[in-house]
């Protein structure tokens, strides 16, 4: 199990489209469909095309909260929005300061490094998609007071 806090002051509109991503169902059963070790877990909007511009495709958010690094085990997402088309999904696995201005940080895993480190270990093909199935089985919000 993953566990993580989301950053609302910093992107708040990336957290709504998450949180509503989230209640809407779309996250469950979402599968990793890029794995690169000291890199980043990806997943989310995936129309069986891996692309190489993964950071500026759709529509921009508004803000770019760059006072969030990008450490191991942050929570980001591309700057483009989906409208509707789902919501792409990355675990970073290693400091990465070349996306700071690439991907929104919106929150960072607080339990199961563990378990991303798990994952960064799965034998990937060439252009690094799992061999076997890796994915969200079930997404719960708790809002912490």
């Amino acid at each position: 199990m993953i566990s993580v806090e989301l950053y609302k002051d910093g992107v708040p509109d990336v957290v709504n489209e998450f949180i509503d991503a989230c209640q809407m169902g779309q996250l469950k059963g979402m599968q990793f469909h890029r794995v690169i070790k000291n890199f980043v877990i990806q997943g989310g909007d995936f129309d069986n095309e891996i692309t190489e511009e993964w950071t500026s495709k759709g529509k921009h958010y508004d803000q770019l909260d760059t006072s969030v690094k990008h450490e191991a085990f942050m929570i980001c997402t591309s700057k483009g929005k989906r409208d509707k088309e789902g919501f792409e999904l990355f675990i970073t696995t290693a400091p990465i300061p070349d996306l700071n201005k690439k991907l929104h940080v919106f929150g960072r895993v607080i339990k199961g490094e563990d378990v991303v480190q798990e994952i960064e270990e799965v034998d990937t093909d060439e252009h690094f998609r799992p061999k076997s199935w890796i994915g969200i089985t079930d997404v719960t919000l708790e809002r912490k007071i």
